[in-house]
């Protein structure tokens, strides 16, 4: 017999989850959008990359923004939401790395936290609380 996760759980699974998929599709949907000069005025790194990498990040952090929130609100394959969560932990893993390696040592705190809530996500959404799909029948 499973054991039902607490609602303080759920609550603050759903709270991490709302928080950081809105900030991660913003921030994505500007580095995908916003010309790249505007860009490079708040993100130091972006003049020394590629635009289409400066665009494929953007779009990854888009998409895995909406991937926090939406397939475990909608109950349509909802094991997504681990997988997007997990997705940002790499970006914020290799964000961490580029800030290090630039001497940006004050925004790896920034990604420290973010990747410690998205691995929290992860691991609620696999084990503690995972959210199940919509039935065919209840649809």
């Amino acid at each position: 017999m499973q054991q039902q996760p607490s609602k303080a759980v759920n609550l603050l699974l759903w709270t991490a989850q709302i928080l950081l998929g809105l900030l991660f599709a913003l921030a994505g949907a500007m580095k995908a959008t916003l010309p790249l000069d505007q860009l490079a005025q708040m993100m130091a790194w972006v003049p020394s990359f590629p635009p289409a990498l400066v665009r494929f990040v953007g779009i990854s952090d888009f998409l895995g923004g909406i991937g926090l929130i939406l397939p475990a609100a909608l109950r349509i394959r909802p094991q997504l939401t681990s997988w997007a969560a997990i997705g940002l932990s790499v970006i914020m893993v290799l964000a961490a790395a580029l800030h290090a390696s630039r001497g940006e040592y004050a925004g790896i705190g920034v990604n420290a936290v973010f990747l410690l809530m998205l691995l929290f996500i992860a691991w609620g959404r696999m084990k503690i609380a995972p959210i199940q799909p919509k039935t065919a029948a209840a649809a």
